[in-house]
């Protein structure tokens, strides 16, 4: 069977919890706003600094969301095998009407991975003039130097994976025709056999209300940074 060999699909159905598409497209505009920042000049550091602050924030939440989040929000619900993945490439996997793809799956991973590497490393960079990230008096100027570097290299990695994820939408949704724009607006997918029936709000809320404290009492421990470029 191939993924084109489907019987036609039932009514749509709710498959992402709001929770993970506010997650979604906040990060989008994060994500977005920290790249405007950082080419704006020094004069927007403050704000990349916060943008920062809530990426760490929302990719801490969507790992924990990972694995106490509803059916489709978690990682055991969309990680495959290789084999399995390879099958799909092939079309020899049919596409899931719920939840992500294998290769969808993957690219979640990808993406969480590629934003931890930049979220962490900019809390310890600096720009080599007067600006660091709050954790910066926490290492030496050596490590933070090689930190800022990885946290460069690593953004020019993410801005790829993000005209890849890109191209992948516009190509399920323009080409194929699913809809995958409009499912992570409005939560809903058409022949969804498992939809959920709560998104379960309180414990997302209570879950970011944690993660933000967390973030802001490491802020607030960390020494002041003692600076010296020259």
């Amino acid at each position: 069977m191939t993924r084109d060999s489907a019987q036609p699909l039932a009514p749509a159905a709710l498959v992402w919890d709001w929770p993970l598409r506010a997650f979604h497209w906040l990060l989008v505009l994060v994500v977005a706003g920290s790249f405007a920042t950082h080419y704006a000049g020094i004069e927007w550091f403050d704000w990349h600094r916060r943008l920062g602050y809530a990426a760490c924030v929302l990719v801490s939440f969507r790992c924990t969301w990972g694995f106490v989040g509803t059916r489709h929000s978690r990682f055991r619900s969309f990680l495959r095998p290789p084999g399995v993945i390879a099958a799909y490439l092939r079309g020899r996997e049919p596409y899931p009407a719920a939840g992500h793809n294998p290769l969808g799956g993957v690219s979640v991973v990808v993406f969480l991975l590629l934003l931890l590497v930049q979220a962490g490393t900019g809390l310890f960079a600096n720009d080599e003039i007067a600006n660091a990230g709050p954790f910066y008096g926490w290492i030496t100027q050596g490590t933070s130097n090689l930190l800022t570097r990885v946290h460069a290299l690593n953004s020019n990695v993410l801005l790829a994976a993000i005209g890849l994820h890109l191209l992948a939408v516009a190509w399920y949704d323009l080409v194929r025709r699913r809809g995958l724009t409009r499912a992570f607006w409005g939560g809903r997918k058409p022949g969804a056999a498992e939809p959920i029936r709560s998104s379960h709000s309180l414990r997302a809320i209570v879950i970011v209300l944690l993660l933000a404290a967390a973030l802001a009492l490491a802020i607030r421990a960390a020494p002041e940074p003692a600076f010296s470029f020259f």
